[in-house]
């Protein structure tokens, strides 16, 4: 129960941004046409934030599902990065491996990363509450959204631009907590780029490609200046 109410301490913002996020992305899925269990499966099994609000104008603008399997591996790839510190970590859970994988996300990585447990406390359960909660209080608000979006006193003009400023909020926290800025100078620069040579409508796979190619590329001094992921 320790472990349980110093998780919710610490997570408290990210679950603020998640009801309104899954709210707004459980409306615009029933509201574009498809069904209610979408909504949920989507939440339960890609669990993708942001990328599912631009799952929902990609499918509706008939692009290929595999090409938005593609878009969305690129633009969570960075979680592979966020991973390798973390591998022996989530190891030591035992079962909860696979799980604490599938939801490791830009807010509880950041928790996970900058938050010193007190010693008297299990650091496995607090890992894992950091974890859990956040998912289901994600998949409870995409459900409340697709269930009850049509009575909800609800505007949807503008709701993509949560996708937007989720973004942002997440890039700004992440600027303040990384001890080294090199992955988001390079996608910074890659996108700029390419936004300059091909366009606004064609820029996101390539700038992603060659942001994912670099950061491959220079990975171990990546995570050298980052100091690795501690756990205590």
């Amino acid at each position: 129960m320790k472990e349980l109410k110093y998780a919710l301490k610490q997570i408290i913002p990210i679950i603020a941004s998640y009801v309104f996020v899954g709210i707004a992305f459980g409306i615009l899925t029933v509201e574009s046409g498809y069904p209610v269990w979408m909504a949920i499966a989507a939440s339960i099994f890609i669990y993708a934030g942001s990328m599912q609000i631009v799952m929902i104008s990609l499918m509706l603008s008939g692009v290929p599902l595999y090409m938005i399997g593609i878009m969305a591996l690129f633009v969570n790839g960075r979680l592979l990065f966020y991973s390798l510190g973390m591998i022996e970590r989530f190891k030591g859970m035992g079962a909860k491996y696979p799980y604490m994988a599938l939801t490791l996300t830009d807010e509880t990585f950041s928790v996970l990363l900058t938050t010193d447990y007190p010693k008297e406390l299990d650091g496995q359960k607090i890992d894992f509450y950091t974890a859990l909660i956040p998912h289901l209080m994600w998949i409870s608000s995409c459900a409340i959204g697709a269930l009850f979006g049509s009575v909800i006193p609800f505007d949807l003009a503008g709701i993509e631009f949560s996708a937007t400023a989720f973004f942002v909020t997440v890039v700004v926290n992440q600027w303040r907590e990384a001890k080294t800025h090199i992955p988001a100078i390079i996608g910074l620069i890659s996108g700029i780029f390419f936004f300059l040579v091909v366009g606004p409508s064609n820029f996101i796979l390539p700038a992603l490609s060659v942001s994912m190619i670099s950061l491959l590329i220079i990975k171990d001094k990546i995570l050298l200046a980052s100091g690795g992921c501690k756990y205590d």
